[in-house]
């Protein structure tokens, strides 16, 4: 959304609060990966009304008694479906993301480096220790004590962790 507020501002960017209404219809009336729906149809139950769209200039308006209720089933429907998509989305996603995810186990006892978070330069160490696991808190949390300064302890996750394997001569 950055990037459609940047291409329809002017080159100082100062006119950007004024591209808003522009931008946010245009993202309203898309359809989205995750629900392969419209956001304004599931939120008005109607195709949007389009700036290059034909328009009669007679309008009428016909009284439905039954137009609440097929509206309201038809958001419902809609909506259904579109929880439907979003799971499947979240599912493929998933999947996505785990092909490149090995599952490690760890046990106590074990020696690891601990992912330093906060690398401001880029040289910086990129992994402290070597630690020691002394407590497993979940499958993947887990308590480590620093093997030269005993008083440091960590509460880390298995995303932060690099296994130190000993050498085999």
């Amino acid at each position: 959304m950055d990037a459609k507020i940047a291409a329809l501002s002017n080159l100082r960017k100062t006119d950007w609060d004024d591209q808003l209404p522009f931008v946010t219809f245009n993202y309203n009336t898309s359809i989205h990966s995750s629900t392969k729906q419209i956001s304004f149809e599931m939120m008005y139950g109607r195709s949007p009304v389009l700036p290059f769209d034909y328009q009669d200039a007679n309008v009428t308006i016909a009284y439905d008694s039954e137009h609440a209720k097929k509206l309201s089933q038809f958001l419902s429907k809609l909506n259904e479906q579109a929880k439907i998509n979003i799971i499947k989305n979240q599912e493929r996603y998933k999947q996505r993301y785990d092909v490149n995810r090995s599952d490690s186990s760890h046990n106590i006892g074990d020696l690891v480096l601990v992912k330093t978070l906060n690398i401001r330069y880029k040289f910086d160490v990129r992994y402290e220790g070597p630690f020691r696991i002394i407590q497993t808190i979940t499958p993947k949390t887990f308590i480590v004590q620093h093997v030269k300064k005993p008083t440091l302890y960590r509460q880390v996750t298995t995303d932060v962790l690099l296994p130190i394997f000993q050498r085999i001569y």
